[in-house]
């Protein structure tokens, strides 16, 4: 009899451990092969969303035809409560243990936003209003409440955000982007202030802002930014006035239709350096790095003026003589229409 016993106790054990093999290579099979699916999807998680609710979605979608082995692995490995909410994409391929490393790693989709250099703030506010995925919190888009919800109260936004390209989850607030591009230009000022080169007109990292955007305005020339802040530097440190057409664009507003007039040059507003000396009040647009660092780092020489050759490029001239001259040669007798830089 108790062999009989034995013998049963044997076999249902034999049945009992085949049953646990299978069981377990059928997991690891199911754990190790392509989900189903028929096209690339994005899986939201959503906060707070359970392990068990993130199983039953992949099963009632079709993905998985047992749930449960996902689950089982997830507590196994002890990750259930490490998984990030947001929005993943799995593609075709995707296997079930792919996608519980991204959960528990929190790869989630991430959009982007690119602030152009020599954007305006006013700029910046349409860009995030357009973007979609951006959450928008702000109650009003104007200066003084975006300042204020920023924790920037008083503060002038002109520049102050660096153009970069950002990328983010869906579900990031307005005001944790502008916090963000707000945080990288302070770093970027922090990190070129120090080694400026000495005798600049500048009292404070600010004015070099203010400095830079003009730069940043006047040329897409990259080899031109140093040259053009030579020129800046030594018209401020000889009390002549800056005298250049952006910051009268910037003064002009939504009333510039494109073309600068001579009228224009004595337009009313601390803002046109035509009329006033010294820098304008705040930057006039957001510059990038390499004009903060030409900003601090002017090219030496004796060049007071220059004008635009039309094609994006300046002519340089270290005498109002040689400027006119300039002028003539490239504006007033050539198709482009006068421009007066740097008189």
């Amino acid at each position: 009899m108790k062999k009989i016993l034995l013998t049963s106790f044997l076999v249902l054990l034999l049945a009992a451990l085949s049953a646990v093999w299978w069981l377990h290579r059928d997991m690891q099979r199911q754990l190790n092969s392509p989900m189903a699916l028929d096209e690339d999807q994005v899986l939201v998680v959503e906060p707070g969303m359970s392990l068990r609710r993130i199983g039953r979605y992949l099963s009632d979608n079709g993905w998985l035809s047992h749930p449960w082995y996902f689950i089982y692995e997830a507590r196994r490995r002890d990750v259930a409560t490490r998984i990030h909410a947001g929005e993943y994409a799995v593609e075709q391929g995707t296997t079930p243990v792919d996608l519980l490393e991204r959960l528990i790693q929190g790869k989630v989709i991430q959009y982007s936003l690119t602030l152009p250099e020599g954007i305006t703030f006013r700029q910046i506010l349409r860009l995030i209003r357009q973007h979609e995925q951006l959450e928008k919190t702000l109650q009003e888009y104007t200066p003084e409440s975006v300042m204020t919800t920023i924790d920037k109260p008083g503060m002038e936004p002109e520049g102050r955000f660096y153009p970069d390209t950002y990328h983010f989850p869906r579900g990031t607030t307005d005001v944790e982007f502008l916090r963000r591009a707000w945080h990288t230009m302070e770093t970027v000022l922090a990190e070129e202030w120090p080694a400026r080169d000495t005798g600049l007109p500048y009292d404070s990292p600010y004015e070099a802002l203010i400095m830079a955007s003009i730069i940043e305005k006047e040329t897409a020339v990259p080899e031109e930014r140093g040259r053009i802040a030579g020129v800046f530097v030594r018209r401020l440190q000889k009390g002549m006035k800056l005298q250049t057409d952006p910051t009268v664009i910037y003064a002009l507003g939504r009333d510039f239709d494109g073309d600068i007039r001579r009228r224009d040059l004595g337009y009313d507003s601390p803002y046109n350096t035509y009329v006033y000396r010294g820098l304008p009040p705040t930057p006039i647009a957001a510059p990038g790095r390499d004009s903060i660092h030409a900003a601090l780092h002017p090219e030496d020489g004796d060049e007071l003026y220059f004008v635009s050759r039309g094609d994006g490029s300046h002519h340089f001239s270290s005498t109002l003589a040689e400027h006119n001259q300039a002028v003539r040669r490239y504006q007033l007798n050539g198709s482009n229409k006068p421009r007066a830089t740097s008189h």
